[in-house]
């Protein structure tokens, strides 16, 4: 007898799932309706569930450098995020696609996120590598570029035109490419193309370019929707836009009100599924920032903030309501040799460290701290031995998976203002965390402490 198969089910943005569980109570922002902005929740994707606040482990090109995947897990790490950008160039999207998407490829089995790729071709194509200048000194206007470089990314309506910087070939990436190259890649998270700007630009450009990335969004969300319908074959992948505007209240504000509200012009059922924060800020407005975005969007839905991972900037952006968060910056500094403690940065190749027989931080609980002493990190350093990078990886990145996962518990239990007290004393200096604490006081509309 032949027994009928079940035809699996369609993606569909109910796969996608986030709940708020817990709101901060005290010590931090507030939004318009008077409800604090600061919250735990939990998101539920097709490979699993992310526990918020959390840290996400950036590996950019399908691998968290020098770490393997279940390492990754070892440490903590709930998903991992990689760049559309760099998986274009290589291998390219198609190849992971075939691979069965950017989990497999890589063996890791917990979610995954992917960036756009707009930052790349906007920081790279300017000539700053790895970061958007903020220094306002150095440049200034519309059209920003790096001292001595050739401008390898241009703007139009249309999308981007730009170098690679692998070889020079000349790429267009525009908001249905985008989305096109991260269906491929499969991850569960996924972040709509928008221009990155930076502090140096005028004004108005940062207007148009507001303006400029709601129309791209618009186009993503019909791309997103055609893509989803033709790859039934696949799980649902969630689409989060993404909130510019700068340091400006009124265009942040506008920013995130627009992409809320937004539907595809096609797809008119298709919104998004989430938001990220990104572009150009300074650290000291970063959760009065946060928190201008935070009042103006839903909700039921989750917010990443891009690129940030000092334990300040984590507490005040927590405080601000933001729930995910990805940086480079624990396993880049790791490979130089900067490690993160309780008292501040730690330099494993410096002197002070060649006989010390101890942990290099006696109150981590990472493999590397429980397992090797300060004076063996020091000499793979000194001699340039590639388990260096490994060990001082693995302990950076459970630095700041564990802090954050101690904030997402000083929520539930009332406690986030005298952690943050605490740890930003020990980390800064007392009268660091005093202001910390101040600037948590004036974000938003007001505050709870």
């Amino acid at each position: 007898m032949n027994v009928p198969t079940a035809t699996p089910a369609s993606p569909s943005p109910s796969d996608f799932v986030f709940e708020v569980d817990h709101r901060l109570s005290s010590g931090g922002a507030v939004g318009s309706d008077g409800a604090p902005l600061g919250r735990t929740g939990t998101i539920q994707t097709p490979h699993g569930v992310i526990q918020t606040p959390a840290f996400i482990p950036v590996g950019t090109k399908a691998t968290v450098k020098s770490l393997l995947p279940a390492t990754v897990r070892e440490l903590g790490g709930q998903a991992v995020l990689a760049n559309a950008y760099h998986l274009f160039l290589q291998p390219g999207s198609d190849l992971v696609d075939e691979a069965g998407g950017l989990g497999k490829f890589m063996n890791w089995d917990g979610p995954t996120f992917t960036d756009s790729g707009g930052f790349q071709v906007m920081s790279l194509g300017v000539g700053f590598k790895k970061v958007i200048s903020m220094s306002e000194s150095a440049h200034s206007g519309a059209e920003v570029i790096a001292k001595n470089k050739e401008r390898l990314a241009h703007v139009d309506e249309d999308g981007v035109t730009f170098k690679s910087f692998l070889n020079g070939d000349k790429h267009r990436f525009t908001p249905e490419v985008s989305m096109r190259i991260q269906h491929e890649l499969g991850a569960d998270i996924m972040f709509a193309f928008d221009e990155c700007t930076t502090l140096l630009n005028t004004r108005e450009y940062q207007e148009d370019s507001v303006a400029r990335t709601e129309r791209w969004a618009v186009r993503c969300l019909d791309e997103h929707a055609r893509q989803t319908a033709d790859r039934g074959h696949r799980p649902y992948q969630a689409l989060f836009g993404v909130v510019q505007g700068a340091q400006y209240e009124d265009l942040r504000r506008q920013a995130a009100g627009g992409l809320a509200r937004l539907t595809g012009a096609e797809a008119t059922e298709q919104q998004f599924d989430g938001f990220g924060i990104g572009g150009a800020l300074e650290k000291q407005e970063l959760g009065t920032i946060v928190s201008w975005v935070t009042d103006e969007l839903p909700e039921a839905k989750p917010r990443h903030l891009l690129g940030i991972s000092e334990p300040d900037d984590l507490f005040a952006a927590i405080a601000a309501g933001a729930d995910t968060f990805d940086c480079v910056a624990p396993s880049r500094q790791a490979r130089g040799g900067s490690m993160y403690s309780p008292t501040g940065r730690i330099n494993a190749k410096s002197a002070g460290q060649r006989r010390k027989f101890e942990p290099l931080d006696d109150e981590c609980d990472c493999f590397t701290c429980e397992n090797y002493t300060a004076a063996y990190l020091h000499h793979l350093f000194k001699a340039k031995e590639m388990l260096g990078s490994t060990l001082a990886t693995i302990h950076n990145e459970r630095y700041i998976v564990r802090l954050v996962d101690r904030i997402r518990t000083s929520i539930v239990d009332g406690t986030f203002a005298e952690l943050r007290d605490e740890v930003l004393g020990r980390q800064y200096g007392t009268e660091f965390a005093r202001a910390a604490a101040a600037r948590t006081a004036t974000a938003g509309v007001t505050a709870r402490d």
